[in-house]
């Protein structure tokens, strides 16, 4: 058994799992995905990269696009300034954020472009 993703118009609209029979009888577009693979590698049962095939580079996720001229499965972009990275298929701050392990709270704050800190366990609204 393996994923599927059905594709309309580039978008993922449903992923199943299923066998390559089952799915060639399936009236559209479908794309196997697999559940082992994000950002451009493939992870093995311990969650550690096994250097196995990295299809399509992450998981589909229904809401997902795929863009078939790169064979990638992408999330939608978490906000309109991020930036898809060509390798990972992975949208990228245009600002690194902080690496503070002491501190290491914060959020995104798309209107002024900057990583914000908070101390509480919710962000501000």
């Amino acid at each position: 058994m393996s994923h599927f993703a059905e594709v309309k118009d580039g978008m993922v609209v449903t992923v199943i799992v299923a066998d390559q029979e089952y799915v060639d009888t399936l009236e559209g577009t479908w794309v196997q995905t697999s559940y082992n693979t994000y950002g451009n590698v493939h992870f093995g049962e311990d969650g550690e990269p096994d250097g196995g095939v990295a299809l399509r580079k992450n998981y589909a996720g229904v809401g997902y696009t795929y863009n078939s001229s790169a064979d990638a499965f992408h999330s939608p972009a978490p906000f309109e300034s991020w930036n898809l990275n060509s390798t990972t298929f992975y949208w990228e701050p245009p600002v690194e954020k902080p690496d503070d392990p002491e501190n290491g709270h914060y959020f995104w704050d798309e209107a002024n472009l900057r990583w914000v800190e908070f101390l509480n366990s919710d962000p501000p609204e």
